[in-house]
């Protein structure tokens, strides 16, 4: 039966996408120095649409960087208190050629609106203010209590987070999390995250020498830096696809028998995978399935790496230093500052004897997240996707990070519940990045049953 929230929802549909589309064209890019002031009229967008949907107490929290647009809606001490997050910035659009129309004007073709953030996470962040919104408008309040706290940081690691929650602790306390950033297994298989990875970053630079040089009259004597660093960098793994840094898998929480089972149940197609992102074949940890590799096993991927002349054409120098950026996605009971000692040891161990080495660790780390499955809200959300798609849901986890769902856990002992309608195809942090109508559709409808059967 069709609620008089989800009829209000149908009925102002044109008028709530003109308001999605008006924060689409805010370049809200928190990692580019040049957009700081568009993070900020980001966030004053935000707040505005709290006050215009009734939200009684609105203000802006400030922080080292950028502010969290913070809301509060007390109706009833007897009903739960839940604090939905999402984040207001968005990555920065490069490269923009590769764009078909431009990031910062949405563009609406067969059914997706294409623009920066249009799913991560503006488009899920509003979608979940439509369904709040059609309940206040039919109902006149919300049916629980609600608080409001969307950050402009979370896309650079959410740096100011821990001090800013630990210093409003009384204010943001709350029974648990919804998470307004985050999204299904794909169309039509909709699914909980029971867990999402912890995160850690470093660069390491190498060095062989005070200044570049001739190669010719020095290239067979004096050491060459990136060819030094590449050898460093391939002691990283095994051949098979292992992380071969000593220790780093000692802390690792192994998946007992029922966790495989749980995962294997998960529909999975290597050959659709591999079509999707190009690849002609997969590699990983040997001894687990590549949703174990993606969702619980940790990782260290090289994301970057340089050195020497780096122009068209040709210059014959024998660089004198080198570069790679590392990150590490962490699994239960990884800790960030842990793994990245561990980092700087093997680079110091295996580092050629005629090379000077050093490790620059950057803010931003993340600790692991998961949530307990007979969670009292995650059954709910269960329950509200089970009636919405006639079939039961897909346990799933993330690989990617959401560093604030740990720090709510640890900071204010308050779980996250993921509730929001991302899908694999839309291409986030990517050129053309896209959300589709239907789901922007069904996740405003999803979040007014939502917070319906919480109240109950």
């Amino acid at each position: 039966m069709t609620s008089a929230a989800e009829v209000y929802l149908q009925e102002h549909e044109e008028e709530l996408l003109r308001a999605y589309f008006d924060l689409l064209r805010i370049p809200s890019v928190s990692a580019l120095p040049q957009h700081q002031d568009d993070v900020r009229r980001a966030a004053e967008w935000v707040a505005e649409r709290l006050r215009h949907i009734g939200v009684p107490h609105v203000e802006l929290l400030p922080t080292e960087r950028n502010p969290v647009v913070y809301g509060e809606w007390l109706v009833d001490p007897a009903k739960p208190t839940a604090l939905l997050y999402g984040h207001y910035d968005v990555q920065p659009p490069d490269p923009l050629d590769l764009w078909e129309t431009p990031p910062f004007e949405p563009t609406v073709r067969n059914g997706r609106v294409y623009a920066r953030g249009a799913s991560d996470d503006k488009g899920n962040l509003f979608a979940a203010l439509c369904g709040v919104e059609a309940l206040v408008r039919t109902q006149g309040k919300p049916p629980i209590n609600l608080k409001f706290f969307f950050e402009g940081e979370e896309e650079i690691g959410s740096p100011s987070l821990a001090p800013v929650i630990e210093a409003h602790r009384q204010k943001l306390a709350c029974d648990f999390v919804i998470s307004a950033d985050g999204g299904m297994y794909d169309y039509d298989l909709p699914s909980v995250t029971l867990s999402s990875k912890g995160l850690c970053a470093c660069e390491v630079v190498l060095r062989t020498a005070a200044t570049d040089l001739h190669s010719g009259q020095y290239g067979a004597a004096v050491p060459n830096a990136v060819q030094s660093l590449v050898q460093l960098a391939a002691t990283f793994h095994t051949p098979e696809g292992k992380v071969a840094i000593a220790g780093f898998y000692d802390k690792v929480r192994e998946l007992t028998p029922e966790e495989r089972a749980e995962i294997a149940a998960v529909p999975f197609n290597e050959q659709q995978l591999l079509e999707r992102v190009g690849a002609k074949a997969l590699w990983g940890e040997p001894g687990y399935s590549p949703l174990e590799r993606m969702w619980a096993r940790p990782t260290l991927d090289l994301n970057g790496i340089w050195g020497g002349f780096q122009g068209e054409g040709v210059k014959t120098v024998t660089p004198c230093e080198a570069h790679v950026k590392i990150t590490c996605r962490l699994v239960p009971d990884q800790d960030p500052e842990e793994i990245l000692d561990l980092i700087e040891r093997h680079v110091t161990t295996h580092c050629p004897p005629w090379a000077e080495v050093s490790v620059k660790r950057f803010p931003g780390s993340a600790r692991p997240f998961a949530v307990r499955r007979d969670h009292p809200a995650l059954l709910t959300a269960k329950q509200v996707l089970r009636e919405l798609y006639g079939k039961e849901p897909l346990a799933e986890r993330t690989g990617g990070t959401v560093p604030v769902a740990e720090l709510f856990q640890r900071l204010l002992g308050a779980d996250m519940i993921f509730f929001a309608w991302g899908m694999p195809d839309n291409r986030v942090h990517a050129p053309n990045e896209s959300y589709r109508l239907e789901d922007f559709r069904m996740m405003a409808r999803a979040y007014t049953r939502y917070l319906e059967a919480l109240a109950r």
